[in-house]
């Protein structure tokens, strides 16, 4: 029973350092548009992020149910805890390292399919295919994972273009919809607000699970303890405020050219869905809903340009991300599954390695608030807007209107001048025949 104590402090501790990773990885989610378009200043946007996130933690415990009562099958997990225990922790240390990795190269992957990623990978070694329930796998995170991007994209192209469509009369504005900077305050906090009520919970569906697994808590409560809901809701929020810099400069200027309009459409369409994911015990990607609504809010205005090639790298992340979690959770339970207690400190050794070595490569090329955003640091901007936006449909169609009319004008002087120039020439021809006959009409009279 001690030895299972242990095990236990090492996941919760562990557990909370997974929650800690997930608050910086997915600050961007929230902050790398209003920070883009300098609705926000940087360290205002994860200050405002932080305490959001704290909030929203202690709003909803269905994720957490999800991750405690679902893809892992609990019935009789009282009676294998030396097994399992060991299991969640290899797990956390698949999701971590492949946290970190993603991290290190600004891309924005999944926190949730890492941890789901590494859990059922280390399931299935100590385990089997029967410790994991693949209904729920299946219901609750692959077919959210499909369908929330293309849906939050689909919602953020028709705000933009109806956001755009509704105030035309700005269209001559330097960077058009200045108001909407406003606006996206209050929507990024509505995102913020909403990744507190699903990735906080994810932490607390593990830790929960491990107390199940041991004992501490009856497997009839769903909801997890008051303490591990303060402690996730507090690590999740510190994680945010110290902010993934590597990550916002992806999404605020990686992906497209943000402006006002296109935030807030974007961040609307992330709350929204995030928040509907919640309530119905979706354990969702809050990052490719993110992503998936700055695409969307590039195609709907008309001039943006989408980086196909950023948002391909994130495709092929988010299509890495389970099975690679998964692969990294599965190495570390084959270790504990072959060499037991040894398996755990190797597994504790090579976490810390990596760990570390990827902190001190990220030193290398520092990506913080000053310069995460370099071209306008000074600003706060993350993108230069142009002086000028291209021209509306609206803009071609009076811009045409006055071609046509200065080419009417210019053929109406052109026929002006024409006439008179015909005037004075029939007047000059009149003169000269006029002076001709003078002149017959004197030589006459001289020889008379």
């Amino acid at each position: 029973m001690e030895t299972a104590a242990l095990i236990v402090v090492l996941v919760i501790a562990l557990a909370l350092f997974f929650d800690f990773t997930n608050g910086f990885h997915d600050t961007a989610n929230a902050m790398a548009t209003p920070i883009a378009t300098g609705a926000l200043k940087p360290k205002t946007a994860v200050l405002l992020a932080a305490g959001l996130n704290l909030v929203g933690a202690f709003l909803s415990t269905e994720v957490s149910q999800t991750v405690s009562h679902g893809i892992i099958r609990e019935e009789g997990l009282q009676d294998q805890a030396s097994i399992f225990l060991p299991m969640i922790f290899a797990g956390l240390i698949g999701a971590i390292t492949w946290n970190m990795l993603t991290w290190l190269l600004g891309l924005p992957s999944s926190s949730s399919h890492a941890l789901f990623g590494g859990l059922i990978g280390a399931t299935l070694v100590g385990v089997g295919v029967g410790g994991i329930d693949f209904g729920a796998v299946l219901s609750k995170i692959i077919l959210p994972a499909l369908i929330a991007p293309v849906t939050a994209g689909l919602i953020a192209f028709a705000a933009t273009k109806i956001a755009y469509s509704i105030t035309r009369r700005y269209d001559n504005k330097p960077d058009g919809r200045d108001g909407f900077r406003w606006g996206q305050i209050f929507t990024s906090s509505m995102v913020a607000l909403a990744h507190g009520t699903n990735d906080a919970q994810k932490t607390m569906g593990v830790i929960t699970l491990a107390l199940i697994t041991v004992g501490w808590q009856s497997r009839d409560q769903a909801d997890p303890y008051l303490w591990v809901i303060i402690a996730c809701a507090v690590t999740i929020a510190l994680g945010t405020y110290l902010g993934g810099w590597r990550i916002i400069r992806t999404l605020g200027k990686g992906l497209t050219e943000v402006k006002p309009a296109q935030g807030f459409s974007a961040e609307s369409s992330t709350a929204a869905t995030i928040l509907a994911s919640s309530y119905f015990g979706f354990a969702l990607s809050t990052t490719q809903v993110a992503s998936g609504s700055v695409i969307g809010s590039g195609l709907g205005r008309r001039g943006s340009t989408v980086r196909w090639r950023t948002a391909g790298r994130i495709a092929i992340g988010w299509l890495l991300t389970l099975p690679a979690a998964g692969a990294v959770g599965a190495f570390a339970a084959l270790l504990i599954t072959w060499l037991g207690p040894w398996g755990i400190a190797i597994d504790t050794v090579l976490a810390l390695g990596v760990i570390i070595g990827l902190f001190l490569r990220s030193r290398k090329d520092a990506v913080t608030h000053a310069n995460a955003m370099s071209d306008v640091a000074e600003s706060g901007l993350a993108v230069e807007l142009p002086d000028t936006p291209p021209p509306t449909r609206r803009q071609q169609r009076i811009e045409q209107a006055k071609a046509e009319a200065k080419a009417r004008a210019a053929a109406r002087e052109k026929a002006k001048a024409d006439a008179k120039k015909a005037a004075d020439d029939r007047k000059k021809s009149s003169k000269g025949k006029s002076a001709k006959k003078d002149a017959a009409a004197s030589t006459g009279e001289e020889s008379k």
